[in-house]
């Protein structure tokens, strides 16, 4: 079983986590959305699995780079 980081892609904030660890996820699957100069950007589970860990929190700033959340496939 890999596990997948999922990583912001451009730097803002985490507007909302919209899944929660245990959770099963299809691929292409919003886990959670972020703001950057107030657009919406959502950050998807390219593959399916199940969520591991959320390394954020709603309102935390994030860097582009930054592992957000982990999968296991």
């Amino acid at each position: 079983m890999a596990l997948t980081e999922l990583k912001a892609e451009v730097t803002g904030s985490v507007w909302k986590i919209v899944t929660q660890p245990g959770q099963s996820l299809a691929a292409g699957e919003t886990v959670m959305i972020l703001e950057s100069m107030k657009m919406e950007i959502p950050v998807i589970a390219e593959d399916g699995g199940t969520l591991v860990e959320i390394r954020v929190a709603e309102g935390n700033p994030v860097a582009e780079g930054q592992v957000l959340a982990v999968v296991r496939e």
